[in-house]
């Protein structure tokens, strides 16, 4: 199977180059001098440069034909890696000029993670002529990330290709064991910010990312930090730090790149055809925890049509497309008549869902015009995720709403009764928690949570005051409540986790931001939350 462009070849070219493919390199050799001398030949007589992919037996497994500059190798995802991080191929090809490895040779060296990569001078006469050629290095902090040699002509190149290449996986892989335990079936990522933002809100961002992805049961290896001029349309950030970023992620091992910023669906295609590790952002990693912590059906299907929705037009074909040798990566590969039917699919999954979400929303409508005839007041608990929110709830009602030290650990909406003296009550009802730069496009999964919020007498705002960003989180906080057109609804904010800051700044914050402190973990500091609440519900009682 010859891959290129073969457009413009004589039937006999086209055979002399299918020829290639029958020939087979003994094991400990890079490649027989007689297998040189024939690619060589063939990119003299085309004027184009030629190439193959080898396998450690020896096999020819591609035969690739390109232009005078580059070649296209062809997907490579069906061969897997090894424990040391290599795919067991290498690469061998011609260059018509003489030229060295170049530095696109070597970044598709480390992306494809090959075991070697070589270019063949072809000279005047046809003849091969010096062989430049490379290998990846185990990775050192500030070292190099692969190695380049030269010999002047294949008669030199005395390499044990066996035995270097049992040596370079051992040594790869003892530097993976020492780092990374693969036993692990968690998730690996690397974590990435491309922001113009400034670097302090960058970071918090950043760790906040870092908190969704410990959320998410994933093992967070690096985090790679870019503040460009301008954010790239097609990889956010440019195509050169793209790449390193995914050499570095491949050295360590990495499953998943998690970005902070919210990639379109061009920006998805285009690094996925970069790369077999997984690329997803910070909307689709939250989507995954909603999925992790929906129970009930409401939040089963408003988690899953979110998702399919924003999928949908961030569906593409699976693996590597191309790799361009001198050229960087192109290409898209096969596979859009099967995307497409996935796609209807999808669109008549959503129709099915949208529907059910309607009956459902139906009988959410019932339940709460019953509380509203029943003259009872309404509180609904908002904050920011993890303010502890459903401890505070299980502490005033002793009920047992599940609670963890996480984010978004609660999803689906919960209600209780709450007494009060003199046999009135009013109904309180938790709601998940809300996060900076939460995408319109995910407020779908909120629905249930909303319509809870729409039919509230009180906002009740808890705040993690512990937390050093807590004022940016009210100002979230307050702003999703803005856009959600909330606002209107009177609020009560609730300063939690006072038991973890210094006694005497409490005060002075609680009269700053005119806030009631609590401890959601000791009822004795609720009296005065509790008596708020009467006056606000009750106030003929004073």
């Amino acid at each position: 199977m010859i891959h290129g462009n073969i457009s413009g070849l004589k039937a006999g070219q086209i055979q002399a180059l299918e020829r290639i493919q029958r020939r087979r390199i003994p094991v400990d050799q890079v490649i027989s001098v007689e297998l040189a001398r024939y690619l060589t030949e063939r990119a003299f007589d085309l004027r184009r440069q030629v190439g193959v992919i080898i396998d450690r037996q020896g096999e020819i497994q591609h035969v690739i034909v390109g232009d005078d500059r580059e070649i296209v190798i062809p997907d490579l995802s069906g061969y897997g890696l090894g424990r040391g991080g290599l795919r067991g191929l290498r690469c061998i090809h011609t260059h018509l000029k003489g030229e060295p490895l170049s530095q696109d040779d070597l970044t598709d060296l480390a992306l494809l993670r090959l075991d070697l990569m070589v270019a063949l001078a072809v000279g005047q006469d046809g003849l091969p002529g010096r062989v430049d050629y490379a290998h990846l290095l185990p990775p050192v902090t500030g070292g190099e990330t692969v190695e380049v040699e030269s010999v002047p002509s294949i008669h030199d190149l005395d390499l044990d290709f066996a035995a270097f290449t049992r040596a370079l996986e051992g040594e790869l892989e003892r530097k993976v064991d020492d780092t990374i335990d693969l036993s692990d079936g968690r998730e690996r990522a690397i974590l990435i910010s491309v922001s113009l933002a400034p670097r302090q809100e960058t970071e918090d961002s950043l760790d906040e990312l870092a908190e969704l992805a410990r959320t998410a049961d994933v093992v967070v290896l690096d985090r790679v930090v870019q503040r460009p001029r301008q954010l790239n349309p097609k990889y956010l950030m440019g195509e050169g730090k793209v790449k390193e970023v995914i050499i570095r992620a491949l050295q360590q091992r990495a499953t998943v790149l998690i970005f902070d910023q919210d990639l379109s669906p061009v920006q998805v295609r285009s690094i996925s055809a970069i790369t077999e590790i997984k690329v997803i952002d910070r909307s689709q990693l939250i989507l995954d925890i909603f999925a992790r912590r929906a129970h009930t059906l409401d939040g089963k299907v408003q988690v899953e049509l979110a998702q399919l929705k924003y999928i949908m037009p961030r569906l593409i074909g699976r693996g590597t497309a191309m790799s361009r040798l001198m050229g960087g990566i192109g290409g898209r590969g096969p596979g859009e008549t099967k995307l497409e039917i996935d796609r209807r699919r999808i669109r008549e999954r959503i129709a099915r869902l949208e529907k059910q979400l309607a009956n459902l929303a139906r009988g959410r409508l019932q339940r709460r015009q019953r509380r509203i005839r029943a003259e009872v007041p309404i509180i609904s608990i908002v904050g920011y995720t993890n303010a502890g929110k459903s401890t505070l709830l299980n502490a005033l009602t002793q009920s047992k709403v599940f609670t963890e030290d996480l984010l978004f650990a609660t999803l689906d909406t919960s209600t209780r009764r709450l007494r009060f003296p003199m046999e009135r009550e009013v109904i309180i009802t938790d709601t998940v928690g809300f996060i900076r730069k939460l995408p319109k496009s995910l407020l779908g999964a909120f629905k249930a949570t909303l319509e809870e919020l729409e039919d509230a007498d009180l906002l009740l705002h808890v705040v993690d005051l512990s937390n050093p960003r807590f004022e940016d989180h009210i100002q979230a906080v307050e702003r999703i409540l803005g856009e959600l057109e909330l606002d209107r609804i009177p609020r009560l904010l609730v300063f939690n986790k006072t038991d973890q800051v210094p006694p005497e700044e409490v005060a002075p914050l609680c009269r700053r931001f005119d806030a009631v402190p609590v401890s959601a973990l000791d009822r004795r500091t609720f009296d005065g939350l509790l008596a708020e609440l009467q006056r606000r519900f009750w106030p003929d009682d004073d």
